[in-house]
């Protein structure tokens, strides 16, 4: 029995000691961790700023123009026959009056000599009546024809002068039938491919198309406004009175000087060059396009060099005078956008951040108007924006650029004006 306890006892304390050992090794490893969990703290999150920064900035309304030529003549036969010639190069230039095309003339010609016939023989009998009428009067005077006679011959020779006029009238048709078959241009300019070739029968079924003839110096552009931005420069719109062709060439020889106009218009080309002339605005739509809710306007552009074609599309931009002066900039990464709203994370002097919601303008390059909610000099997050929270403690990177310099807007930057909001990369606190 002794030993029997003896060994109960033995194995009570080995048990103890066991449990004490786990005990210690449980508190060692939750030492340990906590330990390392201390260790393994993050540090506050590096992240770019940028400047909050006012300047002049020229912003642009910009739409997409259809480019037309200030005239655009058809050239149509306007009589029957076979074309004879083409009398000039397809796409080449060509003078007013210049002969472009002819029509077998025979048959005109022919006309015209049977209406000359018929005017002779008009005549020749109208000075038959006309001496009849003379007897008659001296025989009647001697009262040797009766009154009704003379009255018939008097008749007779108003119906023969009658009969020349038509006769003449006849010849002018003719004339006019025989000179419809050589097709002259009606404008100076350039003349286009012709859409009939030599050999076919032209002016069979109505005034058949021949060619067109465009002058394209100046060039007519035609481009929308939205009701908004036509509300907002009606002032300056309706002071078109007086701007036509002339008004606007003397627009054209002041920009030749170098002399800037509020009113001047840029016209961007296909491949993103501008083209080296401005234009000004001539005409505006009566009516705004109630399925769009624009309205058209016409703008005159000097083509000298005859690089502009009817047919082409370009971006016209327009200086908006409403908006750009003493505007605050912040670059176009640092907008958050959530449900609607806009707002920036603004980096106090303690280097703490706080989310401030804001009103934007319309975007400057790469930048983006603001008209409320920071002030000029506050620091915004541009990059890191996802790494920050209001209230969280960051590092400053070296600044970027102001949105004015560097990288940013430069005064004078031609920017699109619209006012949609940015919208922020993946990852941003926000971002949808």
């Amino acid at each position: 029995m002794d030993l029997v306890r003896v060994r109960v006892r033995s194995r009570a304390g080995v048990g103890r000691a066991a449990l004490a050992c786990t005990f210690l090794a449980l508190g060692g490893l939750s030492a340990c961790q906590e330990s390392k969990a201390k260790v393994a703290a993050p540090p506050p999150p590096t992240v770019t700023v940028a400047p909050v920064v006012r300047q002049d900035v020229a912003l642009t309304i910009e739409a997409v123009g259809n480019v037309d030529g200030f005239v655009n003549a058809e050239i149509r036969a306007r009589v029957r026959g076979i074309l004879q010639a083409q009398r000039y190069k397809d796409g080449g230039a060509v003078k007013q009056g210049q002969v472009l095309f002819t029509i077998d003339r025979s048959e005109y010609q022919t006309a015209l000599d049977a209406a000359k016939a018929t005017l002779a023989r008009a005549q020749t009998a109208a000075a038959h009546n006309k001496a009849m009428l003379e007897r008659r009067t001296d025989l009647n005077a001697a009262r040797v024809v009766s009154r009704q006679e003379l009255e018939d011959a008097e008749a007779a020779a108003r119906d023969a002068d009658d009969q020349v006029r038509a006769a003449a009238a006849q010849v002018r048709q003719a004339e006019l039938n025989l000179s419809y078959s050589e097709i002259r241009s009606p404008v100076t300019g350039i003349a286009g491919l012709a859409t009939v070739r030599v050999g076919n029968l032209v002016g069979q079924d109505g005034p058949t198309l021949l060619t067109t003839v465009s002058q394209i110096d100046p060039m007519r552009v035609n481009f929308p406004m939205s009701e908004v931005d036509y509300v907002r420069a009606a002032e300056r719109l309706k002071q078109l009175e007086g701007r036509d062709r002339a008004w606007a060439e003397k627009q054209f020889a002041r920009f030749a000087r170098g002399e800037a106009l509020a009113d001047s218009l840029e016209l961007v080309l296909s491949d993103g060059s501008t083209y080296e002339h401005r234009g000004v605005i001539v005409a505006v739509n009566r009516q705004v396009d109630a399925s769009t809710g624009t309205i058209q306007l016409q703008a005159l552009f000097p083509n000298p060099d005859g690089l502009l074609r009817p047919g082409q599309f370009g971006r016209v931009r327009m200086r908006r005078p409403d908006v750009g002066n003493a505007a605050l900039l912040v670059p176009e990464a640092s907008l958050i956008q959530v449900q609607g709203t806009t707002s920036l994370a603004v980096v106090g002097a303690d280097n703490k951040v706080k989310l401030r919601r804001v009103e934007v303008g319309p975007a400057a390059g790469p930048s983006r108007i603001v008209t409320t909610g920071v002030a000029p000099g506050e620091k915004v997050v541009v990059d890191g924006i996802q790494k920050v929270s209001d209230g969280s403690t960051v590092v400053i990177a070296d600044a970027t650029p102001a949105p004015g310099g560097g990288g940013g807007v430069s005064p004078g930057i031609r920017a699109s004006g619209t006012d949609s909001p940015a919208t922020p990369a993946a990852g941003t606190p926000g971002a949808r």
